[in-house]
């Protein structure tokens, strides 16, 4: 969901900064809240059909939409401060004054690709920096945050997005003018700005070691890195870390690997025993330790799925919740088949 918003935030930002004005009389007001929603509302009902659309999505949460219309509110309210506009109610704000920010606005959601065409990105927002006066004093690389914003300082990935941005802009344009890059936190409205030295040359190394190969790259489990892993069904390292120590669970969702005993597909009530990694290579080992395991909501029809698939190896389930007697597994769990990646599977 916290993607879905985001997606949603940012496309109708995107959507308000193209909107064709030209019929329209400068003196306008109280048209900007109402084409505001209707362009979200339309923008939240196209990412919840792709959400849907997903095989691995967890339940939608209709109630989140009322989150992302006052993070739009926030998104805006950037806008009208970068564009010293002083601050003004929604309503308030005419056609003429839009019309301003649509000319301070350089780009949205631009693509940005280096010269040599090995790395790309996706920016929010390029804008012009303007003085007190109006006047271009330089561009401002912004990109748009939903999510919380950090306490004093940008985290350091962000901070390396947000340069990698500027360094491509700089590369791309010679006579460029001053370049910042700055991140956008919706909410709350709060403005952070990214400085430090060129991340290219970095980009560029990642770029080298990430080409296509044989073997998988090598697995570095790390907990906060593996806490939100999407690939832990197909990369035994995590399993094999955990079983040595060298990684440690924390909190009361864990991710397992198991066998099915019995499955109840009608009621979601199954017996399933705990594997343990016999190898760094995912091979696994029976513990002997079974619990009974209640599968609902998603998690369930993933079951059936399974089930119905034939699949009669291991499985990896992923977010069990595990604050009682019996495992439970929900909208937020994964039920995959555990088949770790060794070698490149390409035909």
């Amino acid at each position: 969901m916290a993607s879905a918003i985001g997606t949603t935030v940012h496309n109708t930002v995107e959507d308000l900064c193209n909107i064709d004005l030209s019929d329209r009389e400068g003196e306008e007001v109280e048209w900007l809240p109402p084409t505001a929603k209707a362009i979200l509302e339309k923008q939240w009902e196209a990412e919840r059909d792709s959400f849907l659309a997903t095989p691995r999505h967890p339940k939608w949460k209709e109630e989140e939409f009322s989150r992302c219309h006052t993070l739009l509110i926030g998104a805006l309210n950037i806008l009208f401060a970068k564009a010293r506009t002083g601050r003004v109610a929604l309503s308030q704000v005419s056609i003429d004054m839009w019309r301003d920010i649509q000319e301070m606005v350089l780009a949205a959601e631009g693509t940005l690709r280096t010269s040599c065409g090995r790395l790309m990105g996706r920016l929010d927002l390029l804008i012009a920096d303007r003085d007190e006066d109006g006047k271009v004093i330089g561009w401002v690389v912004a990109d748009l945050k939903t999510g919380k914003p950090p306490g004093d300082e940008l985290y350091d990935t962000v901070s390396r997005q947000l340069r990698f941005y500027r360094d491509v802009l700089i590369e791309n344009n010679p006579k460029h003018p001053p370049i910042k890059a700055e991140g956008w936190y919706a909410n709350g409205s709060v403005v952070f700005q990214a400085e430090g030295p060129s991340v290219l040359d970095e980009a560029f190394e990642v770029w080298a070691a990430t080409r296509p190969c044989e073997d998988p790259l090598p697995a570095i489990p790390e907990t906060d890195a593996c806490a939100f892993c999407d690939w832990k069904a197909w990369c035994p390292a995590w399993l094999w870390a955990r079983a040595n120590g060298s990684l440690q669970p924390t909190g009361i969702f864990r991710d397992m690997v198991a066998t099915l005993v019995r499955v109840e597909e009608d009621t979601g009530i199954c017996l399933v025993e705990r594997m343990a990694p016999a190898d760094e290579q995912g091979a696994l080992a029976s513990t002997g330790q079974r619990h009974g395991a209640v599968f609902v909501g998603k998690a369930l029809e993933r079951l059936v799925e399974l089930v119905a698939s034939d699949w009669d190896g291991p499985v990896f389930l992923g977010g069990v919740r595990l604050d009682g007697d019996t495992w439970k597994l929900g909208d937020w769990c994964d039920v995959l088949p555990w088949d770790p990646i060794l070698k490149s599977r390409r035909s």
